[in-house]
């Protein structure tokens, strides 16, 4: 039986009891016992730099139903999704607007949503004293070598070699998306070490999928295999991939504030192995339909112009330089209790918040591989095939 479950357990003959004698309970603990998520064992003083993305809503919706006291920092454009019993303040660090911060004090800060190192060293230099323990959000994008099946915390980070990295822009950043993101997330990462020593908690997520994700880069086969029919299906069935529904990292994220593990972890999923054709299977599950996969090699598909990851969201051409990049190892956070949702549920779940979002939203979230295309290509190859 798994903590949370025992914690939930335990919490239910408690409140059963005091319910039977008449006792008052705590409004958290009381919607706790209703939806099923068991209240922290202490509630905690949280402050989230960020909160409106796609894993932050979460965090904080998680944290609230836990009992914890919620503060949340960002430019004030989604507060109302947001419960209300959450603290906002309004800043902007892109532009150093961060007054709302000072002479305040937290047992936890979570920063979702730091792109650059100087994001981290400006609040680092008002919070270091102000907090016992600060999570930072970063990537498995950081490790240089993607080669190796199994990548631990231990390995090879990428490195900025363009001088101070807490000068980089956003403007600069934009323009180079690809080459920086992994170089500013490591360099991210060694300013959280330098500004909250021995109480820093350095989490990397793999591919974060869901309802709320903006990017499509798994919305796509929700919404391509409801609506049923030929389906292309990239490369080999046995490729890996690797993914972790957003609510998954959220939840498990608060977890590892309330038990304030620190240290790096590598957070994605599932448990076990995946390969595309379980995710694309497991995805059918969720969603339904009489979707039927025609399998395409990937040889071929890069003569159609057709990339992974991009065209064929979650999966990666399996190339030399990349053979790892869908096999990190996750043992570690296992052991740190992170856990996962069935695939089928984040599938139906992100088809249901894909289908209440509006019209002129839904060809962006899809993503950018349409079916007259997927058409062309699938012709081709069956032409190719005889």
């Amino acid at each position: 039986m798994s903590t949370s479950r025992r914690d939930f357990l335990r919490t239910t003959a408690v409140v059963g009891g005091a319910l039977a004698a008449g006792a008052a309970i705590p409004r958290h603990a009381r919607a706790a016992l209703l939806d099923g998520t068991a209240p922290a064992a202490k509630p905690l003083r949280i402050l989230i730099l960020g909160g409106t993305g796609q894993t932050g809503p979460f965090q904080v919706e998680y944290a609230v139903k836990r009992g914890h006291h919620v503060t949340v920092f960002n430019r004030g454009r989604r507060q109302t999704e947001l419960p209300k019993e959450v603290v906002h303040l309004k800043g902007d660090r892109n532009t150093k607007e961060l007054d709302e911060l000072k002479g305040k004090d937290w047992d936890v800060v979570i920063d979702n949503p730091t792109t650059l190192p100087h994001w981290v060293r400006d609040a680092g230099e008002i919070l270091k004293d102000h907090t016992k323990h600060y999570v930072f959000i970063s990537t498995i994008s950081v490790y240089a070598d993607n080669s190796k099946p199994g990548m631990d915390e231990t390995t090879k980070l990428e490195q900025y070699a363009g001088g101070d990295p807490t000068a980089v822009t956003m403007e600069q950043f934009r323009a180079n998306v690809g080459e920086l993101y992994g170089k500013l997330k490591a360099a991210s990462e060694a300013e959280a070490e330098k500004w909250f020593p021995g109480k820093t908690t350095v989490i990397r997520p793999g591919l974060i999928v869901g309802p709320r994700d903006e990017s499509g880069r798994y919305t796509y086969w929700p919404v391509r295999i409801s609506e049923g029919g030929e389906v292309m299906a990239p490369g080999k069935p046995s490729d890996p991939v690797q993914l972790i529904d957003g609510r998954d990292l959220a939840e498990w994220t608060i977890r590892m504030a309330e038990s304030r593990k620190l240290g790096t972890y590598n957070a994605t999923g599932p448990r076990a192995p995946m390969t595309v054709s379980q995710m694309l299977e497991e995805t059918k599950k969720g969603v339904g339909g009489d979707a039927r996969f025609t399998w395409v090699d990937q040889d071929f598909l890069q003569e159609q112009k057709v990339a992974g990851w991009m065209d064929m969201p979650v999966w990666v051409p399996q190339m030399p330089d990349n053979l790892g990049f869908s096999a990190v190892s996750i043992k570690r956070a296992l052991k740190a209790g992170l856990t996962f949702r069935p695939l089928a549920e984040t599938a139906r779940d992100t088809l249901a918040w894909y289908n209440a979002q509006p019209e002129d939203r839904k060809a962006q979230l899809r993503g950018r591989f349409t079916r007259e295309r997927e058409k062309e290509v699938l012709a081709a190859w069956h032409a190719k095939q005889g």
